[in-house]
């Protein structure tokens, strides 16, 4: 979110008073989402509640969005984040998706979770907040390297076999940062992994298809023409699963095509010839 961006949505709020207002849903990148905040912040009363859809670790710290909101407005807040396969123009069209409320106020979680349900948006609630948001993150970051098997013309199998092991790494990186493991497989995990990896209306999708073509990082982002999150969460996933001491293959492969240079169909085929291990570990 651009500077000029973020005064228009601030000058929004100041035209629209909070005054008696008891919930606030911000739906912004989260690039901009510690700027929108600061802004906000002033403009709340001790006791209200706050909801985001902003998917994403935060370029600069690494940080999950509730980490950045508990930074920005402390603790007199209850916190909720929005997350799950869901494409903003289906939803706008009213057609059937389901998504998931997850927050530590479990009162807060169901209250919007009934806010939102209609016949054609299904609610669904939870109190890991911590892994909703990581699923959000690294689904984009799989997303991109499903997109360049596809534009390489290695088929369904490894679209799949993508998909599956990426999860796997989901989780393990979840499950290190004290997630909880059944949350990677709800609509914030494998659901929303599924949609960004198989659906053109999926800019992370698009983005892998772009490089598949031979365009490179920056002219691939520029021919999406809008934010592309896996290529900045992947930058940020590296040095976390550094930091953990954790093998993930698939998001390091990927890293190693935007931010080293590597031949895209080089890297694929490596990960094909990894040796032999359990499937589960």
């Amino acid at each position: 979110m651009s500077e000029k961006e973020l005064g228009r949505a601030l000058l929004d709020l100041d035209s629209h008073k909070l005054a008696g207002v008891g919930d606030v849903l911000v739906a912004v990148p989260s690039s901009g989402f510690r700027a929108f905040l600061t802004g906000l912040a002033p403009r709340l009363a001790i006791g209200m509640r706050v909801a985001w859809a902003t998917k994403g670790f935060e370029r600069d710290t690494g940080l999950l969005p509730h980490q950045v909101a508990h930074a920005v407005l402390g603790d007199g807040y209850a916190l909720a984040v929005l997350s799950g396969p869901t494409f903003a123009k289906e939803v706008g069209a009213g057609l059937p998706t389901a998504m998931v409320v997850a927050s530590e106020d479990a009162d807060f979680a169901m209250q919007v979770a009934s806010d939102l349900a209609s016949p054609e948006f299904r609610t669904y609630v939870s109190t890991d907040i911590k892994g909703v948001e990581i699923g959000g993150a690294i689904k984009n970051v799989i997303a991109i390297g499903a997109g360049l098997s596809d534009g390489l013309g290695f088929g369904a199998n490894m679209r799949v076999a993508l998909i599956t092991r990426g999860l796997n790494e989901m989780m393990r990186v979840g499950v290190a940062m004290g997630a909880r493991e059944k949350t990677f497989m709800g609509l914030a995990g494998l659901g929303d992994l599924v949609l960004t990896c198989t659906d053109d209306q999926s800019r992370n999708r698009r983005y892998g298809l772009a490089l598949a073509r031979g365009l490179t990082p920056d002219e691939a982002m520029r021919e999406i023409g809008q934010v592309v999150e896996g290529y900045h969460a992947a930058r940020v996933l590296r040095v976390v699963a550094g930091g953990l001491k954790l093998d993930l293959p698939i998001c390091e492969g990927i890293c190693q095509i935007l931010f080293d240079g590597a031949n895209a169909q080089a890297v694929m085929r490596e990960l094909m010839a990894r040796p032999p291990q359990a499937e589960f570990e």
